[in-house]
C-alpha cells in the first residue's frame, strides 16, 4: 500500500513539472484563457503546432506514402443521416449523472474509477479483499450497465465533487455535438465524432480511383469532435481533438498481407484477453508467432500493430512503457473479429493512443443499406462458375395489404435474411402456413403468410464474385499520442554550478519543433553577420532554428533552448568554424561554417545519427 502511494506521488510530480514547462514554454494553452477558458478545449502554442505538425508529417510518410494509401479530406459537419446510418446517434453515449442541487453533471464511470484508485493507493487501512474488490471494479468498469453503475456508486456512498451532493441514477448522453445545415434548419448534422465516416461513404469512388482492386487503404487526418460531459487529464480527454485513421480494405477471405514478414520478428509487450482474464501481466511475444498460433486474428491486422509500434517508437515514445492490450470478449463491438489498442504509459497510467480493428463489413453494409448504393467489391473469375443462389422474393401487394405503413421496413427485413434463417422460414412455412418473424427496425415480431413471401434457392453461371470487403481500421488519437510523448521525453539535470535542476525534452531530431538554435559568442557585427549566413542556409535546407543574439551568457541560452527540446546548438565563435554542440550529452564538435547547415539536415532527416558525425568532425572543449 506504502508503495502504490508513493508511486501515485510520483506520478503527480512527473506530471506537474511536464504540465508546468509546457504552458510556461508556450507548448499549450488554456482556450479563452482570458475568459476564463472553456473545459476540454485548450489552443498549441509555437512549439506544440511545431510538434504536432511534424510528428504528421512522419505520419504520413510512414503510413501514406510507404504503404501508397488514398487519402482524402473530408468534411467535419455532417448530416444526420450519415450518422444514423453508422450508429452513431443512437449509441455514441456516455453515461452521466447530476448533482441532484445544482443539475452539474459528470461522467458515471469517472468519479466510481476516481473513488476505488483513491482507496486502492491511498488508504493504508483498507482490507485486502476490498482492495481486491476495486481493483476488479477498475478493470470491468467499461462494461457496467447503468444499473450496476449506479448501484456501485449507492453502495460506495458516493457523492457529488466539491458539494457532497446526492447524484442521480446513472443515463446514457450522446457526445455529439449537434447543428444544422442551411438557413432553413431543416437538415439536422453534427460535427463528426471520428474522421472514418467520410472514407466508408467514398468507398465506390475510391475503390474506382484504384482500379477497382483490392486489398487498397485510404487515410485521413483531421479534427473530430466529442462534448465530453465533464473533461479532465488536460490534452487526455478533450472536446475537439485531431485523428489521424487508416481504412484498409481487404477480401474477408484473404486477410493475409504482401509485406507482413518485414514486421515477423518484431518482440512487442503484448496484453491478449485471456491473460487480462487470468490476472497476468503483458508479456513480450513475436508479431508473427501472435498471427500463427491465432493470438492476432490475421496477417493485416498483425502488419498494422507492427507498423504502429514502429511509428510510435521513431517518435520518442519508451517501447518498455508501450503495449498492445486485446480487446475483452464483452468489450469487442458485435461485428468485429479483433481489436488491439496501443496502450502508452504515463502518469494517468495505461492510456489507449491507437485502436487497431477487424471492424468486418459493418461499416460498408450499413451505408449500403441506408443509401441503397452498393458498396461492394468484385472479383472476376477466370471461368464461369456455376453457383446456387438464395432468391427471395417478397410479394408486396399481400404484405401492403397486412402491414400497411410498415411495409417497407419488414420487405427490407425479409429481404437482408441471411441463408439460414430464410431456409428455416422455408421449412416452417410449407409445414404451417405461417411463421413469426422478428424485424429490428420494427422492434416487434410479425406474422408472415405463405402467400407473403417465396424463398428458393436457384443455380446460376456467375463470372464474377461480389462481397463487401472487410475493413482493417487503425485510429490514432494525435493528442493522446503528443502528450505521452512530452513524458516520456521529459528530464531533468543539475545546472553547472549544481544550485538547481534545469528541466528538458529528449525529442528525437524528427519531432523536436526547433532543429537548431544559433548563437553569437559574443555581440559582434563580424559574428552576427555569420550567424545570419547560417540562419539562412538553415531555412534553405527546409529546417526550423531559432537565432539568439541577446546578451544573455551561453549556459543560460543552452538552457533554455534545452528546455523547448532544441537537438542542437550553433554556437558562431570565429567567422570560419562553429560549435556544435548535441542537447543529450552536451558533446560539441567543431564544424565549417559553409557545411554546418548539411550536417544538421543529415541527422534531423535520420540519414545519419550524432555518433556517425562526430567522428568526422574534431572534438571541442568548452
Amino acid at each position: 500500500m506504502a508503495a502504490a502511494a508513493e508511486e501515485a506521488r510520483n506520478r503527480e510530480a512527473l506530471r506537474q513539472a511536464v504540465v508546468n514547462t509546457l504552458e510556461r514554454r508556450l507548448f499549450y494553452i488554456p482556450s479563452f484563457k482570458i475568459y476564463r477558458g472553456v473545459a476540454g478545449l485548450y489552443d498549441y502554442g509555437p512549439p506544440g503546432c511545431a510538434v504536432k505538425s511534424n510528428v504528421l508529417a512522419f505520419w504520413r510518410q510512414h503510413f501514406v506514402l510507404e504503404e501508397n494509401m488514398l487519402e482524402v479530406d473530408c468534411p467535419c459537419v455532417t448530416p444526420e443521416v450519415v450518422l444514423k446510418a453508422s450508429g452513431h446517434v443512437e449509441k455514441f453515449t456516455d453515461l452521466m449523472v447530476k448533482d441532484e442541487k445544482t443539475g452539474t453533471c459528470f461522467r458515471a464511470d469517472h468519479l466510481v474509477k476516481d473513488f476505488c484508485k483513491e482507496k486502492v493507493e491511498k488508504d493504508p487501512n483498507l482490507p485486502a479483499e476490498k482492495a481486491a474488490e476495486y481493483k476488479h471494479v477498475l478493470a470491468v468498469l467499461d462494461d457496467l450497465l447503468p444499473e450496476e453503475l449506479g448501484a456501485k456508486i449507492n453502495e460506495y456512498g458516493i457523492t457529488a465533487p466539491d458539494t457532497n451532493n446526492s447524484l442521480s441514477a446513472p443515463y446514457p448522453f450522446n457526445l455529439m455535438f449537434q447543428t444544422s445545415i442551411g438557413p432553413s434548419g431543416l437538415t439536422p448534422g453534427y460535427m463528426r465524432p471520428e474522421t472514418a465516416q467520410g472514407i466508408f461513404v467514398n468507398f465506390k469512388d475510391l475503390y474506382y480511383y484504384n482500379g477497382n482492386k483490392l486489398p487498397f487503404a485510404a487515410a485521413q487526418i483531421g479534427q473530430a469532435f466529442r462534448n465530453e460531459i465533464s473533461p479532465r487529464q488536460g490534452l487526455l480527454r478533450v472536446r475537439e481533438f485531431t485523428l489521424a485513421e487508416i481504412e484498409h480494405f481487404v477480401d474477408p477471405e484473404d486477410k493475409s498481407h504482401p509485406k507482413f514478414s518485414d514486421v515477423a520478428k518484431l518482440e512487442i509487450l503484448m496484453f491478449p484477453r485471456e491473460d487480462q482474464a487470468s490476472g497476468k501481466s503483458e508479456t513480450k511475444m513475436a508479431l508473427g508467432q501472435a498471427v500463427s498460433e491465432g493470438t492476432v486474428n490475421n496477417e493485416t491486422l498483425g502488419y498494422f500493430i507492427g507498423r504502429v509500434y514502429l511509428f510510435l517508437t521513431s517518435l520518442g515514445i519508451n517501447n518498455k512503457k508501450l503495449r498492445f492490450r486485446q480487446h475483452l470478449a464483452n468489450e469487442m463491438a458485435h461485428y468485429a473479429a479483433d481489436c488491439w489498442d496501443a496502450e502508452i504509459e504515463c502518469s494517468y497510467g495505461w492510456i489507449e493512443c491507437v485502436g487497431i480493428a477487424d471492424r468486418s463489413a459493418f461499416d460498408l453494409n450499413a451505408h449500403t443499406d441506408k443509401s441503397g448504393v452498393p458498396l461492394v467489391a468484385h472479383e472476376k473469375y477466370a471461368e464461369p462458375k456455376e453457383v446456387e443462389k438464395l432468391v427471395i422474393a417478397t410479394v408486396k401487394k399481400e404484405l401492403g395489404l397486412a402491414f400497411k405503413g410498415s411495409q417497407k421496413k419488414i420487405v427490407e427485413a425479409l429481404e437482408a435474411m441471411g441463408e439460414k434463417e430464410a431456409m428455416e422460414m422455408k421449412e416452417i412455412l410449407e409445414t404451417k402456413g405461417e411463421a413469426e418473424f422478428q424485424v429490428c427496425t420494427l422492434d416487434k415480431a410479425v406474422i408472415i403468410k405463405k402467400n407473403m413471401v417465396s424463398i428458393s434457392k436457384e443455380k446460376k453461371k456467375e463470372h464474377q464474385r461480389v462481397f463487401t470487403p472487410s475493413v482493417i481500421e487503425p485510429s490514432f488519437g494525435i493528442g493522446r499520442i503528443i502528450y505521452c510523448l512530452y513524458e516520456h521525453t521529459f528530464d531533468s539535470r543539475p545546472s553547472k554550478d549544481g544550485d538547481e535542476q534545469l528541466n528538458f525534452f529528449r525529442f528525437p531530431p524528427l519531432v523536436a519543433p526547433i532543429k537548431c538554435t544559433v548563437f553569437p559568442l559574443v555581440q559582434t557585427q563580424e559574428y552576427e553577420d555569420v550567424a545570419k549566413s547560417i540562419s539562412k542556409s538553415l531555412a534553405a535546407a527546409g529546417l526550423s532554428y531559432k537565432i539568439d543574439i541577446t546578451g544573455t551568457t551561453i549556459g543560460k541560452k543552452y538552457a533554455r533552448t534545452d528546455e523547448l527540446g532544441v537537438p542542437f546548438a550553433i554556437t558562431v565563435d570565429s567567422t570560419s568554424s562553429v560549435t556544435v554542440r548535441e542537447r543529450d550529452s552536451k558533446q560539441q564538435i567543431r564544424v565549417n561554417v559553409d557545411e554546418v547547415a548539411s550536417v544538421i539536415k543529415e541527422i534531423a532527416d535520420g540519414q545519419s545519427t550524432w555518433g556517425d558525425v562526430q567522428w568526422r568532425y574534431p572534438t571541442h572543449s568548452s
